[in-house]
């Protein structure tokens, strides 16, 4: 009878053990990765972020390269592959990777323009950043599905759009990234009388555009760009693969640091429905931090509350 008892608690301590060691492996930390414009890269900066704990970036910026007229680039062919491999050379003594690519976006630059001349260009534009970013080797090439709308064109748009990524997805694929679709904030249809909210602005819109695209075409959640942004989330599952953090309310762009307090995100809930989907890429900071220092300890502490929360339930 004793050895019984011995036995069955053997066996009771290993799938205790079991399954700490399962949810630690569920619940793996992500990799810190933060925003920056491609202009404001140099080796002070990317060595500081590495030392902050900091592994990758997202680089934006790319509009400060085209002219703010005429939209073409300033920049000869030479001197971009000049410029664009100065930054590889950067970011590879600081031992920092890049995560993805932030595309051109506003007014002149949408890829979802319902003239066909203006959106070829546009493509153009884009098609050129990813030929000679390709040395950077990122992850993810990040796209706004549109700006601003005029009234009643949307389901045109979303056309435009859906033909758009079809075209740049081949140049993505061709570099061995993925392409990503970013959710715009829209908390109301219009903007003004005469304007609507970007494409993507609703769960609803989001996993209706996602449904008309190949699979090989995938999605971002900006945390700041919709209220209760973990419900997008657990509306993507697998079609999601990067994300921008920051807090806000889903009313307008705030971009508050996620430990400052101000925004009114659940970041237990958000934690659980990342791991839900399977996520598993870049926690990339997209907001207005105080120090390259505060974003690991930020991190730390929802994570440690997240793990907290899971143990009491």
């Amino acid at each position: 009878m004793e050895l019984k008892k011995k036995f069955l608690l053997w066996v009771l301590s290993l799938c205790f053990f079991g399954a700490v060691a399962q949810q630690k492996t569920a619940y793996k930390p992500l990799k810190l990765g933060y925003s920056i414009g491609l202009n404001k890269i140099n080796k002070e900066e990317l060595q500081n972020a590495k030392k902050a704990g900091i592994d990758y970036i997202e680089i934006g910026g790319w509009n400060a390269l085209l002219d703010k007229q005429t939209r073409a680039f300033i920049l000869s062919d030479e001197d971009l592959k000049k410029k664009i491999d100065e930054v590889k050379l950067i970011a590879d003594e600081a031992g920092i990777k890049i995560w993805s690519l932030h595309m051109p976006y506003g007014k002149d630059e949408d890829i979802s323009v319902a003239d066909d001349v203006a959106r070829k260009r546009t493509l153009s534009t884009h098609e050129k950043i990813i030929k000679y970013a390709a040395v950077l080797k990122p992850q993810i090439i990040l796209f706004h599905p549109s700006w601003y709308l005029g009234l009643n064109e949307r389901e045109l748009r979303i056309a435009q759009l859906i033909k758009s990524a079809l075209e740049l997805n081949k140049k993505v694929e061709k570099i061995n990234a993925k392409m990503v679709v970013e959710n715009m904030l829209g908390p109301q249809l219009l903007k003004s009388p005469q304007q609507e909210r970007p494409l993507c602005r609703s769960v609803d819109e989001v996993t209706e555009i996602m449904g008309r695209l190949p699979k090989n075409i995938y999605a971002a959640v900006d945390m700041n760009h919709i209220k209760n942004p973990e419900k997008l989330i657990n509306a993507l599952g697998n079609r999601l693969k990067s994300v921008h953090i920051a807090d806000g309310d889903g009313l307008a762009e705030r971009h508050y640091f996620p430990c400052s307090g101000k925004g009114k995100n659940d970041w237990n809930a958000i934690f659980s429905a990342l791991y839900g989907a399977g996520y598993d890429g870049a926690f990339i900071y997209e907001s207005a931090y105080p120090s390259l220092e505060a974003m690991k300890p930020c991190y730390e502490t929802m994570y440690t509350n997240f793990l907290s929360n899971i143990k009491e339930k």
